[in-house]
């Protein structure tokens, strides 16, 4: 009589719950292809920002070693005037290009949207502000901001009649300039979004409304603009940042000049710390500049999550 030794039994998966190695590999994967990048973001932008934190805790003195100074760089940002005046015309900036930007991207979206086979052309002529090198865009501005009587604009504004401007040249008139080349090239971005959102109202509601008789200005305002609500919350964010951040068309057209009157928050930080040496107050002024970001993305956060509950 012979005995047979029954086979061990196989260790089968459970139903439902993949082996442990089939579930990492597919986040592994993931994070291989996503490690190159990550390396660069850490290298160039949070290992940079960690070190702008600690070096605005001290007087840098590149051959005499550091000295920790606290918080007095930061006493110093909120009690010069230079500051305080940079930082006003950050906001005046950043609000009046994002309010420009959003209004005339709307307008555009609104009036280039549709099937039509021509739109195509009108859309990519219209976006290429956007792709156009900043600086490039900024010279050619600066070109056109000619002061004389020969320059583009006022050889332009000429033909209606109104007299010829300094823009860039006066006081009174160089940050609304730079805010008016920042709107001509934010508001292509503004109508690429606004066209998105716009492909996702719902057509029959536009059909119910004519059909009940409401005017184009009731459809734009009960359907089209309710519609719209998260791309105007999403744009704002975006403007607002891109607003407070501006720097190259500033350096390149006036360079915070006449006298300081179009000085922004990036343009002095850059001259305090590749100019003055002041790395340290330069770096104590980035720092506000990320937490005034942050404060400003948060409020808009909070104030979407408000009226959408």
């Amino acid at each position: 009589m012979t005995s047979t030794l029954a086979p061990a039994p196989r260790r089968t998966a459970t139903p439902g719950h993949p082996p442990r190695s089939v579930r990492w590999r597919g986040p592994l994967i993931a994070w291989l292809f996503l490690a190159p990048a990550l390396l660069l973001f850490l290298y160039f932008k949070f290992i940079p920002m960690f070190v702008g934190l600690w070096k605005s805790l001290f007087k840098v003195q590149t051959f005499l070693g550091d000295e920790w100074v606290g918080l007095q760089n930061y006493q110093t940002i909120i009690s010069d005037s230079e500051f305080g005046a940079a930082i006003w015309h950050s906001v005046v900036l950043a609000l009046g290009t994002t309010i420009g930007s959003i209004v005339l991207g709307l307008v555009l979206a609104l009036l280039i949207e549709g099937p039509a086979r021509y739109l195509w052309f009108v859309r990519t002529a219209a976006f290429l502000p956007v792709v156009t090198t900043m600086a490039a865009v900024a010279e050619v501005w600066r070109i056109m901001f000619h002061p004389a009587d020969s320059g583009m604009l006022n050889i332009v504004i000429g033909w209606l009649g109104i007299d010829a401007q300094p823009w860039l040249a006066s006081e009174h008139s160089s940050l609304w300039s730079i805010m008016l080349m920042s709107i001509w090239r934010g508001t292509p971005y503004d109508m690429m979004i606004f066209l998105a959102g716009l492909v996702g109202v719902d057509r029959s509601l536009y059909e119910a409304a004519a059909v009940d008789g409401a005017s184009t200005w009731r459809r734009l305002r009960h359907i089209t603009l309710p519609a719209l609500r998260p791309v105007f919350w999403i744009l704002f964010t975006l403007a607002a940042i891109r607003g407070l951040r501006v720097f190259v068309e500033v350096y390149v057209l006036t360079n915070g000049g006449p006298n300081g009157s179009s000085e922004v928050l990036m343009t002095l930080i850059y001259k305090l710390g590749f100019q003055k040496n002041e790395l340290g107050v330069a770096s104590a002024g980035g720092i506000v500049l990320f937490l005034a970001t942050l404060v400003l993305t948060v409020i808009v956060q909070v104030m979407r999550r408000r009226q959408a509950s």
